[in-house]
């Protein structure tokens, strides 16, 4: 589905929500799925374990029509256990790192590298794209910093990231030859670790155990650092970029952020809700018969959340179409709901947060040098994002 601009919602969410929450739709593959778009529906099909990731099934549809299934169906997808007691252990070893109390002792570090990313950014003079000069650089040498690895090497993982969440843009081989590097690269950097651990998430991980005892093994651990490089850097650097179109396209937002800077947070949050320009959704395979939106669902069954379309549900949201900086509570599903839910969450909303307040700070004249409905959404890309964000101050 087509939006007219790239920071307005595709005008059939309304009326699918409206008349056909439970949508048959085809997948970039051919294959057939069922969009959901009502926030009742997409919650649930996030929460019950009877929806799992198990997308390699037989008869699960193909998100794309290359062998890999790009990120929903590679190595990294099925090395790291999906569902039950697998899945807990290794999101309970994972998830130390993830905290709000590290993310709040990492802020002073991020503050640095933000106002650092605007020195240059204003050395280089306006019009800049801020994409390119703060959104991508920013959460890639914070998921670096994060993992000890050179963030030197920022544009071979763009290039990996990019083969795994993009759903048209590369062909089998090339996507098989950078995954292979990916996984050679974090492998090396693993074994360079074990062999001189460092103060890095991946140093801690391979001593740190359950309660079992238990840790992870030598394959998680490779494919965790990938997993956490990808979604550390690809999603959060593409949010930083519409969070800021959305707040420049109508200017009083801005203002109203310069005016009362203890809105950051929640207007993070509002940001989250009101992107309409997520990517894909959230696939899950329905391994047995079930009931969802009034429509019985058969064994075999994929389904796609759209959690950006459930976060304009008028039933969930008073006033789902405007963006209100200060809306509280405001319980969206950007970061999915349940077993599932994003992993990196408080680090997202910590980084999103430290760069709204350091332009806040640093550039308040700041404006989209082009106007809200030229800014071009990126093509085939699983995590949505913008092209540019030409700004001027």
């Amino acid at each position: 589905m087509r939006s007219e601009t790239a920071l307005e919602p595709p005008a059939e969410w309304a009326r699918l929500r409206r008349e056909c929450p439970v949508a048959r739709v085809r997948l970039p593959s051919g294959d057939e799925a069922l969009l959901l778009t009502r926030y009742q529906d997409v919650k649930q099909a996030l929460s019950d374990p009877r929806f799992t990731r198990q997308l390699s099934a037989d008869d699960a549809a193909r998100i794309s029509d290359n062998e890999s299934g790009g990120v929903f169906n590679n190595d990294m997808a099925t090395t790291l256990p999906q569902d039950g007691d697998g899945h807990r252990r290794w999101r309970r070893l994972v998830a130390k790192w993830f905290t709000a109390k590290r993310m709040a002792a990492l802020r002073p570090r991020m503050e640095e590298m933000a106002d650092r990313l605007v020195d240059d950014m204003v050395k280089t003079g306006h019009p800049a794209d801020l994409r390119a000069g703060l959104g991508f650089p920013f959460p890639v040498y914070v998921i670096c910093d994060l993992l000890g690895v050179p963030a030197a090497d920022r544009d071979r993982f763009a290039y990996w990231s990019d083969t795994l969440l993009n759903l048209t843009r590369y062909g089998q081989e090339e996507i098989d030859a950078a995954q292979a590097e990916f996984i050679g690269y974090m492998a090396a950097h693993v074994a360079a670790k074990r062999a001189e651990p460092g103060e890095d998430l991946i140093s801690e991980l391979m001593v740190g155990t359950d309660a079992d005892g238990e840790g992870l093994s030598e394959d998680e651990l490779v494919i965790t650092g990938m997993a956490l490089l990808v979604a550390g850097h690809e999603t959060t650097a593409n949010m930083i970029g519409k969070m800021v179109g959305m707040l420049l396209a109508d200017r009083r937002r801005w203002e109203s952020l310069l005016a009362d800077p203890s809105l950051v947070r929640t207007a993070v949050e509002e940001a989250l809700r009101f992107d309409a320009n997520p990517g894909f959704g959230m696939p899950r395979y329905l391994g047995e018969e079930a009931e969802l939106g009034g429509t019985s669902l058969p064994a075999g069954t994929t389904v796609v959340c759209s959690m950006a379309a459930a976060n304009r549900d008028e039933t969930a949201f008073e006033n789902a179409g405007e963006m209100d900086l200060g809306r509280t509570p405001n319980p969206h599903l950007a970061f999915g709901s349940g077993a599932h839910s994003c992993l990196g969450q408080a680090l997202a909303r910590t980084e999103l947060q430290v760069v709204l307040e350091v332009l806040l700070r640093r550039l308040p004249s700041l404006e989209l040098a082009v106007a809200p409905e030229d800014l071009l959404p990126v093509d085939g890309l699983i995590v949505g994002g913008l092209r540019e964000v030409p700004v001027r101050w």
